[in-house]
């Protein structure tokens, strides 16, 4: 898989094309999930894409830390339902936590994860904190890599 991150200024058009087909192709249409996936919170963010054979299939964007929460933030984490048993998750993932590490200068990272993914964030060494709660509807929990 091939990672590029841009800016929102730096994404070509046809990249955030691709961007919110995938946002929308997963967590609106496949999760069943009515919800303001445009938020206006792109053009802050820190944009991880991963394309093989020029399909994006996993994405991630990052935000540094007191934009999103009072950490630095990983959300949109999105792999293609196709490409999941690649282990695309986990790379998209780690490439996310490098950039941060090396652009944001910091290594205390906050998500807002999908309860159901709660194992494969601890891989990436997260640790819950606080109680579950709804977001959209869909079980979530904030989790933190310190």
């Amino acid at each position: 898989m091939k990672i590029i991150i841009k800016t929102f200024k730096e994404l070509s058009l046809t990249q955030l094309y691709d961007i919110l087909q995938l946002r929308s192709e997963v967590f609106v249409v496949e999760q069943n999930c009515v919800y303001q996936d445009i938020d206006g919170k792109d053009q802050k963010a820190m944009h991880i894409m991963g394309y093989k054979d020029d399909v994006l299939v996993a994405y991630t964007r990052c935000f540094d830390k007191g934009f999103y929460f009072e950490e630095a933030s990983i959300g949109r984490v999105i792999v293609k339902e196709n490409y999941r048993k690649y282990g695309y998750g986990h790379e998209i993932l780690k490439a996310s936590i490098k950039a941060i590490e090396e652009r944001y200068k910091t290594k205390k990272i906050k998500l807002s994860a999908q309860q159901y993914l709660i194992d494969f964030y601890k891989s990436h060494d997260f640790k819950t904190t606080g109680e579950g709660y709804l977001e959209d509807g869909i079980p979530h929990i904030a989790m933190v890599k310190e």
